[in-house]
């Protein structure tokens, strides 16, 4: 059960999600027909020793809901009591979702990443409304809130996404919602300086996007940045985050600038790694493979990552002046702990 109420969501999201949180993407077995419990474990593990404060449980990749369920009680067993372990409502309908939001919950899961099932076509900001909150209304978990343009909500219905009054709406009638996850309108910093503004005061507003988090945490407060693939930095993130909770912003600035040659790399190659609205989870698992996590294969249906890509996001990190794995990349397609 959550530590908390749903109405004391917002106080327990306040004073716990204080941090950065990555992404951990299931490990399955050499013959993909099980998940990889020792893959997992390995990962959760790290992603603690980098100084994480949480991790997503990725959902979207090929696995069953009965199998994600118990990939979400594998984290929550190897993590500690601290660390902060958050189901990816990301499922194919409303039914669905709801089935995997009361699962996550029994499963330990402390928060909520809200998405929207890419059949759903919604021409009202009323469609929006009335999924967000049939999700929120079934379970006792805190929910982010997740503005974003990936769901083509916008322009159709509005431009930043999931527009602010909509957003008001939900956050009267939502108690459980606790955090906004600000990218409406992507790549834009408005929905990030909006939220804050008209919604700082209520509700966590998180800065996923390193690039934008570390000057945007110097002229206005950021308590969290969640979630996002930054394993692919290694501790740098968490490390960075701490330094801007301490004022250090001169030193902040300096590893942004040290990061800058791995994420133009990074953003040079997302048209072709992301093409078609869709996050490519194999290429994410290689990101946090060169930073020492598990790696290993994926199911059908899965995007791709090739030798050119590899070596791109590799040579990011060694001109960043970091330390990524040398292994050969066949070695990512076995994983470091295969089962």
């Amino acid at each position: 059960m959550p530590a908390y109420t749903r109405t004391e969501a917002r106080d327990w999201a306040r004073e716990k999600l204080v941090g950065a949180v990555n992404c951990t993407i299931p490990s399955f077995t050499a013959d993909l027909r099980g998940i990889n419990e020792q893959g997992i474990r390995h990962d959760i593990r790290l992603a603690e020793q980098h100084g994480f404060l949480g991790t997503l449980g990725v959902s979207e990749v090929s696995i069953t809901l009965p199998e994600y369920l118990d990939f979400l009680r594998i984290v929550r067993d190897e993590a500690s009591d601290d660390f902060v372990v958050v189901h990816h409502g990301s499922w194919s309908t409303l039914e669905q979702n709801i089935e995997a939001v009361r699962g996550a919950e029994e499963a330990g899961a402390d928060l909520v990443l809200l998405s929207y099932p890419p059949n759903f076509y919604p021409e009202s900001e009323q469609e929006i409304y009335d999924y967000t909150k049939a999700v929120c209304d079934a379970t006792n978990l805190a929910v982010i809130l997740f503005p974003m343009y990936l769901w083509g909500f916008g322009p159709r219905v509005h431009p930043s996404d999931i527009p602010t009054r909509l957003i008001r709406r939900l956050i009267d009638d939502c108690p459980n919602i606790a955090v906004i996850k600000a990218e409406g309108g992507f790549p834009t910093i408005q929905s990030a300086v909006e939220c804050h503004r008209l919604f700082g005061d209520e509700v966590v507003i998180s800065m996923p996007i390193e690039g934008e988090l570390i000057p945007l945490a110097q002229v206005m407060p950021i308590q969290l940045s969640a979630t996002s693939d930054h394993e692919y930095f290694g501790p740098m993130i968490p490390r960075v985050m701490q330094l801007l909770r301490e004022g250090k912003y001169d030193d902040a600035t300096d590893i942004y600038w040290q990061l800058h040659p791995a994420r133009k790399i990074k953003g040079g190659l997302a048209p072709g790694l992301h093409g078609g609205a869709f996050i490519n989870r194999q290429a994410w698992k290689f990101q946090g493979w060169l930073q020492g996590y598990n790696g290993g294969p994926l199911r059908q249906p899965t995007q791709r990552i090739h030798d050119a890509q590899m070596n791109a996001l590799r040579k990011g990190l060694l001109d960043a002046g970091l330390e990524p794995s040398m292994d050969p990349f066949r070695e990512f397609f076995i994983g470091r702990n295969p089962a």
